[in-house]
């Protein structure tokens, strides 16, 4: 066997792409999730277990394990096989992927190591005498040397210390200056260090590979506050969330995330036992960060600073949050505390309690309106109410809105007529129209048939040879499916449904996935195989029956009485024919 059918064939495709998606199994081989690649509220992501394929049926994209890699981790096929390999203790051949890659993902595989080694030179730099004020500072923050380690602290040192060390190791200086590690020197004589007398927190992607760097100041004069690592051939800012490849186990049990500012919010918060815990990297939350999160969970509390920029920040990532169909609610802590600050202030418990209490986003809006407006008259009420609406309207579902709004009318104290009216008034959200879907008719036999030949190879020995006769395929909608798992079988190669979809185009691809996705209970056998190649037979006789039945009335009609008979003894052997009992 050849090492990527043999790494596909030991791979669960279900548990590789259950670290993505939340799937839920639906029928014997079929999970359904939210697809990763674009946004949606009612699940069309689909996986089949036996198969090993996907297919999302909203936005089209589908494949087996590694093209789902390739599309999540912007990885190159050897990448995406070398990742699998390691993951499921498969050794890479000596002549593997690595000769084969290409430059690209040669560039790829030498910024990653880069990245490992410069962690290693970080952490190793915390402890020397130069990396006592990060030491210092991390103990101010109440971290044990086993929660720096867990989270792979260090310190960038002042000098070029990194860049030396890259160069020596016999690195090429342009894939170095590549990295985002270093910077070509303005005399242009060499490199130096991008991150200088820095606390430097690691950044994973969402498969828990280090991708780059965050660096906090440590002192009054340095800016920026926190630098992170430019855009690399590995990193992409909008595409992080910080801590995700920790806390997205307990954000499915939790069933929500905790959403907060900072490195150090989202360090103390998680060693206040709340593991479902991210930050957004030091960027305002994008789409694409908020998808992130939304697969592993439809809930998110946002927790952030309580200052007037944390309170404005907050309010632009809901909206955000909103859009995608989150559901949100706000926690917001007393005395101007930041989340890792009042843990350990106030104790783990405390903060927990305070996370249960959170009100729904649109409550926490709503006391902020009335703060900003003077509730003691009406017009100041309905003002407050108006401001709200807005975010009101970006909830996707017209019923949860208008139950919203009375809720809202009533902490208010707006009166219900009057807030039937401003609502009618309000521009609202238009429902999503769902694309018409297409329906091909496919007959019972057709489809046991496909279904068979597709899960079992002891069928495909013995049915695909009757099934290339012509006119039992030629009316059928899945007639190029059957041609294809001709020639396959043809060709000798092992069946596999990633090679049979590169031999259809579009339309069948989408076809037959949507007839093996829609599959339920157990697998036919080869009897029920047998039994449906009589049907298709049976159903072939009948319909050249009723051609010739047609023709002998145009003959007789004719006065053609040669040409009648004639057609009446072929109708007869017909009659007399009956479909192979196995064949």
């Amino acid at each position: 066997m050849d090492f990527a059918p043999r790494v596909k064939a030991a791979v669960d495709i279900v548990a590789v792409l259950g670290e993505y998606v939340r799937l839920k199994k639906q029928g014997v081989n079929r999970f359904v999730g939210l697809c990763p690649f674009h946004s949606e509220k009612t699940p069309s992501f689909s996986v089949h277990a036996g198969l090993q394929f996907f297919k999302c049926f909203g936005c089209g994209k589908g494949g087996d394990v590694f093209t789902f890699l390739m599309e999540m981790e912007g990885l190159s096929f050897f990448e995406a096989l070398k990742t699998l390999a390691e993951q499921n203790g498969i050794p890479l051949p000596r002549r593997g992927p690595g000769v084969m890659a290409d430059e690209d993902t040669r560039l790829r595989a030498a910024v990653y190591q880069m990245h490992e080694m410069a962690q290693r030179f970080f952490a190793a730099e915390l402890e020397k005498p130069e990396g006592a004020a990060a030491r210092a500072y991390v103990e101010r923050r109440g971290l044990s040397p086993k929660e720096v380690a867990e989270f792979g602290l260090g310190f960038a040192p002042g000098g070029n210390r990194l860049a030396r060390m890259l160069e020596k190791e016999g690195l090429p200086l342009e894939q170095i200056e590549k990295s985002g590690l270093a910077l070509k020197s303005q005399d242009g004589s060499g490199y130096v260090d991008r991150f200088r007398r820095r606390l430097m927190f690691p950044l994973h992607n969402e498969s828990g590979r280090l991708i780059a760097f965050a660096g906090r100041a440590l002192e009054a004069e340095q800016q920026p506050k926190y630098m992170n690592s430019p855009e690399t051939p590995i990193y992409r800012k909008s595409q992080v969330v910080y801590n995700l490849q920790r806390a997205k186990a307990a954000i499915r049990q939790q069933e929500r995330a905790v959403l907060v500012e900072g490195y150090m919010d989202a360090i103390g918060v998680w060693r206040a036992g709340v593991r479902e815990v991210v930050a957004s990297c030091g960027t305002s939350l994008t789409t694409e960060q908020a998808r992130m999160i939304g697969r592993h969970s439809s809930a998110v509390t946002v927790n952030f600073d309580p200052d007037a920029a944390g309170r404005a920040a907050a309010e632009r990532t809901i909206l955000i949050f909103l859009d995608e169909g989150l559901h949100v609610r706000v926690t917001s802590l007393p005395e101007g505390l930041d989340p890792d600050e009042f843990c350990r202030r106030r104790g783990a418990e405390a903060y927990q309690e305070l996370l249960g209490q959170s009100p729904s986003y649109f409550f926490w809006l709503a006391d902020r309106a009335r703060e900003k407006h003077d509730a003691r008259t009406a017009e100041g009420r309905v003002a407050a109410f108006q401001s709200v609406l807005p975010a009101v309207n970006r909830l996707r579902n017209k019923i949860e809105r208008v139950a919203l709004v009375n809720d809202l009318a009533d902490r208010l104290g707006v009166e219900a007529g009057l807030v039937l009216d401003q609502f009618r008034r309000a521009a609202e959200r238009r429902e999503p129209v769902a694309a018409e879907t297409v329906r091909v008719q496919v007959n019972p036999a057709e489809r046991l048939l496909l279904r068979l030949l597709l899960e079992s190879e002891e069928a495909r020995r013995e049915l695909l040879g009757p099934l290339q006769d012509s006119s039992l395929t030629a009316g059928l909608a899945t007639v190029n499916v059957f041609r294809a798992l001709a020639a396959m079988a043809e060709t000798g190669e092992p069946f596999d449904f990633a090679a049979l979809e590169a031999r259809l185009g579009e339309p069948d691809r989408r076809l037959v996935s949507q007839l093996v996705l829609a599959e339920g209970g157990r697998a036919p056998d080869l009897e029920h195989g047998r039994a449906a190649l009589r049907a298709l037979q049976d159903a072939v006789l009948q319909a050249e029956q009723k051609a010739l039945h047609r023709q002998i009335q145009e003959a007789q009609k004719a006065g053609n009485v040669e040409e009648a008979l004639r057609l009446i003894e072929r109708k007869r052997n017909l009659t007399g024919r009956s479909a192979p009992a196995g064949a």
